[in-house]
């Protein structure tokens, strides 16, 4: 298992495209990845378990993975936050 604890610093959150994109990304990967908001944690290849969290900007949220790629899978969700998803 391996996690890391990241701010969503773009204006809209993981709302629509953001959250597509997210899952896009999890999806490339053969582990198993979560992503959890307060307690709430939900499948982060799932767009509707994602968009089910209402993360928005300011969140703190935890991304975990348990498999093969499990730290390439992680640095790159949050690679991806990080960059704000391309917004700005």
């Amino acid at each position: 298992m391996y996690k890391i604890a990241v701010e969503v610093k773009n204006k809209t959150g993981l709302h629509a495209r953001p959250a597509a994109l997210f899952v896009q990304t999890a999806s490339k990967f053969k582990s198993e990845i979560f992503i959890e908001k307060e307690g709430k944690k939900v499948n982060a290849k799932s767009i509707m378990g994602v968009m089910s969290l209402a993360v928005s900007q300011g969140t703190k949220i935890e991304i975990s993975a348990s498999g093969e790629d499990e730290k390439e899978a992680v640095e790159a969700l949050v690679a991806l936050i990080d960059s704000k998803f391309g917004e700005e």
